[in-house]
């Protein structure tokens, strides 16, 4: 994946980054979206809602919440990392590589999804946006399909 990013730098490599921004760059490690997967995670304990799973080993994706028996996968995606039409945004510094990488990052997304309900496993996606503005209402959409699928 990263050489393929690295293709669409002007001789593969980013230009015009200071010594101190690549430092800085480099020691940026990937913790996840953690507050939002936590603030997701209260409101279904709150909520009594059951039987669910934090990154589950061996399902395609790796959802950040599994349902087994009710056969539902939930993304929390980060509004810039999944490109979110509302409130993401693609960076002017080295903008050729940024939109090439939150492409990949969609249509993978988009792959996984199709994947997963060829399994028989419903997607749910709520972006990181959603789950400020009315985490309840995404609960609820949880809450409701955990229901129906127990019957």
């Amino acid at each position: 994946m990263e050489n393929k990013l690295r293709s669409t730098l002007r001789d593969g490599k980013f230009n015009r980054l200071t010594i101190e921004r690549s430092r800085i760059m480099r020691s940026v490690k990937s913790r996840g979206n953690k507050t939002t997967e936590l603030r997701l995670r209260a409101a279904l304990v709150q909520k009594g809602i059951v039987g669910w799973k934090i990154n589950p080993k061996g399902i395609l994706g790796s959802p950040d919440f599994f349902v087994p028996r009710a056969r539902l996968a939930i993304f929390v995606d980060g509004c810039f990392w999944h490109g979110c039409l509302r409130c993401g945004h693609v960076p002017n510094n080295n903008r050729s590589f940024w939109q090439v990488k939150l492409s990949n990052n969609r249509k993978r997304d988009g792959k996984i999804n199709r994947q997963l309900r060829e399994q028989g496993i419903t997607v749910f996606r709520f972006w990181e946006h959603q789950l400020k503005i009315d985490l309840q209402a995404c609960v609820r959409r949880i809450n409701k399909h955990v229901r129906s699928s127990s019957r």
